[in-house]
């Protein structure tokens, strides 16, 4: 089971890198450099690897509770999450090849990651503000894991 303060961790971390990511695109000269690079597949995998987390340890709650508003929470959320691995793949499609980046048209690539980045951004905060207080409401997300 994960706790609030991991899904916490996860977030900022996320949110940090594309913070980072937002100044590095900017320069064409460094956007696609080996260091830009290898953060950049950084923070694609922790957003990969944070979405398939909550599917796999929050979103059965949800789906199952006994309360029509939380499994619409939890509906709303696994929908959500396909959409946003949907776009990833596109986007990934459009400007990865390997572990590299290809960036024909910076103009476009800086466009295309803006947007990934601010509807990963939105997602954080809709998680922030909906998602755990109702996992946490219904005992289904813990605060802390207690160490054994």
């Amino acid at each position: 089971m994960i706790s609030y303060m991991e899904l916490n961790e996860q977030n900022h971390k996320i949110t940090e890198l594309s913070n980072v990511l937002t100044y590095l695109i900017n320069e064409r000269s460094i956007c696609d450099s080996e260091v830009s690079c290898e953060l950049f597949f950084r923070y694609m995998n922790m957003v990969r690897e944070h979405l398939e987390v909550e599917e796999r340890e929050l979103y059965q709650a949800l789906l199952v509770d006994s309360d029509n508003d939380v499994r619409n929470i939890g509906r709303k959320f696994l929908s959500g999450s396909g959409e946003i691995k949907r776009i990833i793949n596109q986007y990934q499609k459009r400007w990865c090849k390997g572990k590299a980046l290809r960036i024909r048209d910076h103009t476009a690539f800086v466009d295309d990651t803006r947007e990934l980045f601010t509807l990963m951004i939105r997602r954080i905060d809709d998680e922030i503000v909906h998602l755990y207080p109702t996992l946490m409401e219904t005992g289904q997300l813990p605060m802390h894991i207690e160490a054994a």
